[in-house]
């Protein structure tokens, strides 16, 4: 397995991935998500030309895509309010689920966290919706601690 950006003969798998994390988000809150895909084929293709979007794609010997990891990098060096950092925001990590358990999730986290040391990071960051614990219980494996709570009263 290697892991490297993604390209654009990769955009079919990762609609495919795209499609079983909403699957997994609506099955948990449908009264929040839509049964649909995040981003159209034209989103996609912007986020991998975007060096602020680094995609890392896990692939196969064949460079068949196993897994993805839509990243964000965020800068907080003008903000007024926070320390001068930089961030990188793992917006999305998700593995084709005949691939799961053989390492390939905690390979693109560990990308993912020497892509942000290669960018002077101070952080990596990451939301996980409360609906999925086992994917709390990965990223915990990772070396990823709670950094704030997210909450809401549903009216």
């Amino acid at each position: 397995m290697t892991i490297r950006p993604a390209k654009a003969s990769d955009l079919e798998a990762v609609k495919a991935l795209l499609t079983q994390v909403n699957r997994v988000h609506w099955e948990g809150r449908p009264d929040l998500f839509r049964l649909c895909r995040k981003y159209t084929d034209e989103e996609i293709l912007s986020i991998f030309d975007d060096p602020e979007t680094p995609v890392l794609i896990a692939a196969d010997e064949a460079d068949s895509a196993l897994g993805y990891a839509f990243c964000v990098m965020q800068d907080h060096t003008k903000d007024h309010h926070m320390t001068p950092i930089k961030t990188l925001y793992i917006d999305d990590l998700c593995v084709f689920e005949h691939a799961r358990g053989r390492g390939v999730g905690r390979a693109l986290c560990q990308a993912a966290l020497a892509l942000a040391r290669e960018r002077g990071c101070y952080n990596v960051t990451l939301n996980v919706w409360a609906l999925n614990p086992g994917t709390r219980a990965f990223y915990e494996k990772c070396g990823m601690h709670i950094q704030k709570y997210g909450m809401e009263a549903i009216l």
